[in-house]
């Protein structure tokens, strides 16, 4: 039997602090006389719920949208709500505490993917989980990440290319339609709008095709950018981040491999006032990707 921790002993002796409890227990107890959503014979089923989090309680540090919610469901619903268009990567060559801490940030900013490069095995404890709720891909090597993003890159332009086309097609398409029929495209729109909103299938296509085209702008501006302190680094203060770009961090103390920085299209520091050279690792990861985050995203 283990000895009580002294420390709690004496805060639970004094008092304070009251702490609230997180989450919700089963759901008879929560929700009395309510049918269960894991039913499947229920008027109100949904397979998103967890029967073992409906039965047990569901104390996970999650939005209170996905209490007893499957970890599958919750990964699909964030897909469905669309991440944010940057990438983070961590070199795990010193099997680096910092980096469980930067995988949960970026679960916090919803960062479309995490990147280990290096061994698969790190630790996991500081991402109380998070890593679950992320696309997580794990590279042999600094060289061979940066060949796989720059490929995904080239292949997301090609299929708003593809997309732009097909929108240019449909423009001539409903014109010719409209000049032959005195005005009145026969035609179906294919972009889900009808008379009824206000948009003509014209207009549609032409919001298609130019929705494209700011895509294909900011893809090619796509950039790969190293959070690192040495000689030429921007101050991230100053730096205005392209929307899609990959965040690349090191471990702390010795920072980014020579490699990774050689790979890199900008280096990016944070001004530092102090009497040390940087600051924690994963506080730097969580800084960086706000500063994105302060650029970019859209704050409801």
């Amino acid at each position: 039997m283990h000895a009580p921790n002294q420390v709690s002993l004496a805060a639970k002796a004094s008092g304070e602090p009251e702490f609230r409890e997180i989450g919700v227990g089963p759901w008879e107890e929560t929700h009395p006389g309510e049918p269960r959503p894991d039913n499947p014979a229920a008027a109100d089923y949904d397979a998103r719920f967890d029967t073992e989090l409906l039965n047990d309680g569901d104390r996970r540090n999650v939005l209170d949208r996905y209490r007893y919610w499957s970890v599958q469901a919750i990964k699909d619903d964030l897909d469905a709500r669309g991440r944010h268009d940057f990438e983070v990567a961590v070199e795990n060559w010193t099997h680096d505490f910092n980096i469980g801490s930067m995988v949960r940030t970026a679960n916090a900013f919803q960062a479309k993917r995490v990147h280990i490069v290096g061994p698969h095995k790190w630790n996991r404890k500081g991402a109380l989980m998070t890593e679950l709720y992320q696309h997580v891909e794990h590279h042999p090597s600094i060289a061979e990440l940066v060949e796989c993003w720059r490929n995904r890159i080239a292949g997301e332009i090609a299929a708003e290319r593809a997309r732009a086309a097909a929108a240019a097609i449909h423009i001539h398409e409903y014109g010719a339609n409209a000049s032959a029929t005195g005005g009145q495209p026969l035609i179906p729109n294919p972009f889900g709008t009808s008379g009824t909103d206000g948009i003509s299938p014209v207009q549609s296509a032409m919001a298609e095709l130019a929705d494209a085209d700011n895509r294909i702008k900011e893809l090619q501006s796509a950039r790969i950018i190293a959070l690192d302190i040495i000689p030429g680094a921007v101050p991230m203060e100053t730096y205005r981040f392209p929307k899609r770009c990959l965040l690349l961090f090191g471990a702390e103390g010795p920072g980014l491999s020579r490699k990774a920085l050689d790979l890199a299209d900008d280096v990016v520091y944070i001004s530092q006032f102090g009497s040390v050279r940087s600051i924690n690792a994963g506080a730097a990861a969580a800084v960086a990707m706000h500063a994105w985050i302060a650029q970019h995203a859209t704050i409801v």
